[in-house]
Parts: structure tokens; sequence; C-alpha cells
């Protein structure tokens, strides 16, 4: 028994004559009287009794009309649901990003482009760099967003997309450096400043830079990531070399804007992010689509900034993250 007898028999049972049924399927009367014959055959039962031109059905294909329905219908569901995933409206996606992006600008993205799918069921960690290069490395997640690797491997379990942005100095609104154009990093010597730990790669980098123009480095304020420290630039206690997600954040956060001003800095200081993907875990068509949508988001809101994004791809797995 087959699909194409099944939805013949169905045509039969359900229409007037078998000309009805033939001119429903699309098919000659004799390609209709041909299936079903053969279901017959197949089943060893004869399931109509000729009257004229009349197809009697015997009690048993009410039975099998029950189930020839159900098997229909199940087909229609089934064809319903690969195409919702085809097209991107329904499936499950599993998804990370670290603490700074996942408190608004990710989740918002996301939400925005899953807007009307009510069938995509979404799971969104919010975790570290170092978490989220071990979930994509287990294969447990579709991408994460993060800060770039340090060192590269050679494991091969997951890709990365590197974007670099430039970064920006945020000030309280009332502080000298808020009127300049641009800010040189000697204007920081002996300043007070909101900084990341000093494991980070972007501290680090800016210790080094200090040290290399014999500056002094006052970090005054130290975090696991920026938020925390942006309460403190508002309240007036320090200033932070902020990585541009983050600025643009303040950009949106009304609150934060009218106490946070946000001045360019004269020497690039690069800050890298990266967008992760695990090579051995089967990607949907959704989570591609917004992976790709994500990074062409992330580009559009650093380059209206003005942070000049520049990308790479490392097809090469992380050892450690920073």
């Amino acid at each position: 028994m087959n699909l194409t007898q099944i939805t013949v028999f169905q045509a039969v049972m359900t229409s007037a004559s078998l000309s009805d049924a033939a001119q429903k399927l699309g098919r000659t009367q004799p390609a209709v009287s041909a299936a079903i014959r053969g279901l017959e055959d197949q089943l060893g039962l004869k399931l109509f009794k000729r009257d004229g031109r009349k197809l009697v059905p015997v009690p048993e294909a009410q039975y099998l009309l029950i189930e020839a329905e159900a098997i229909l219908a199940q087909l229609s569901q089934a064809r319903h649901t690969m195409q919702s995933l085809v097209d991107g409206s329904a499936g499950r996606l599993a998804i990370a990003a670290m603490p700074g992006p996942v408190s608004m600008l990710f989740p918002r993205f996301i939400a925005t482009q899953l807007s009307g799918n009510t069938d995509v069921k979404v799971s969104i960690l919010a975790s570290s760099s170092v978490r989220i290069a071990e979930l994509v490395r287990a294969q447990n997640i579709d991408f994460g967003f993060a800060d770039a690797p340090e060192s590269q491997g050679s494991e091969n379990l997951y890709s990365a997309t590197l974007i670099s942005g430039r970064c920006f100095l945020a000030t309280p609104r009332d502080h000298p450096l808020a009127k300049k154009k641009a800010v040189a990093l000697q204007d920081l010597s002996h300043e007070p400043l909101g900084t990341l730990l000093v494991n980070h790669a972007h501290r680090r980098d800016l210790e080094d830079r200090f040290a290399a123009a014999g500056l002094e480095f006052r970090a005054t304020v130290e975090c696991l990531t920026f938020q925390p420290v942006l309460q403190f630039v508002a309240a007036g206690q320090c200033c932070a070399v902020l990585d541009p997600l983050t600025v643009v954040h303040v950009d949106k956060t009304e609150s934060l804007s009218k106490e946070v001003a946000v001045v360019p800095l004269e020497e690039a200081i690069w800050y890298r992010y990266a967008l992760y993907a695990p090579n051995h875990r089967p990607i949907s068509l959704l989570a591609d689509r917004l992976r790709g949508a994500w990074l062409q988001e992330v580009s559009n809101l650093l380059s209206a900034r003005g942070a000049e994004p520049q990308f790479h791809d490392d097809d090469s797995a992380s050892d450690s993250t920073s």
C-alpha cells in the first residue's frame, strides 16, 4: 500500500463518482481504477462493488477511510512543518552572547527577526566568552557571540568570524574631556578609569599602550563587563575606554546617554568580537539565516557609530578565549 493508492482511495470514497474522483486528482479514470485494483490486490480485499458505473464501498472500506485520512493528515502536517523550517517560521534556536550585548542589543535583534513567528522556540544564554567558546566547541548551541579568542588551536570544532571596531572614551557629561572632539591617550594619564579585569585582552592592551607612552594607567573601578562600569561613569567617578557595542548600548539607553558622554579617541584602539559557529552540529536554515543577519547587524551598528568595522574569518578552533 503506497501513498498514491491511499490518496486515490480517499478521493474515490469522498467523490460522487469515479469521474469526479479522477477530475479531483487530475488523473484519468483508467489510472484511478488501476490504483484501486492495485490496492485491493495488496489488501486481498474488494473495497468496492460495482453498480453500473458507480463504485459502492463495502463496510470494510469505511474503516480504511478513517486510517487513510489520518495518514494523509499526518503527511500534510509534516509537509507544513518542513516548509516552516525551510522558510524559518518554525524550529528551535539555541544561542548565546556575552553579558554586554545580551543585555539589550542581541535579544532585541533576535526578537525583531522572529517577530510573529510564535512557532520558534528560542533559548538565549548569557555567559562569559570562555563559556560560550566551550558551548560551541561541545556543539551545544547554534551560534554564539563573544570576545574574540586570543590563541588558535587545531581542534577544528568550530569556526569564528572575527569583527573589530574602534573603541571610544566614555566620560561623565560634565567632565572637561566631554567637550573635546577627540581624546588622546596622554589626556587620560592619571585619570581615574573604569576597566575590565586584569586578565582581559582589552585591559592588557590599554595597559601596554599607556606603558609604551610613559603614561600612568590609573584603574579605580574593575568589572567583568562594562555594564556596571557605566554606572560609575554616570556618577562622575571615572572615565572608561569602551568597546563600540557598549557605546551603541549607551546611545540607545536614554538614562545613560543623559549622564554619559562618548568621545572618539585620537589613537585607534580596537576591540575584537567573534561570531562562533559549531562545525559538527546540524544547523537549521533558521539558525544560519539569523547568524548571518546578526553579523550584518553588528556591521551596521559599528558603521553607524563610526567604529570602522573590520571582518575576517578564522576557521581554526581556539584553545582559550579572552
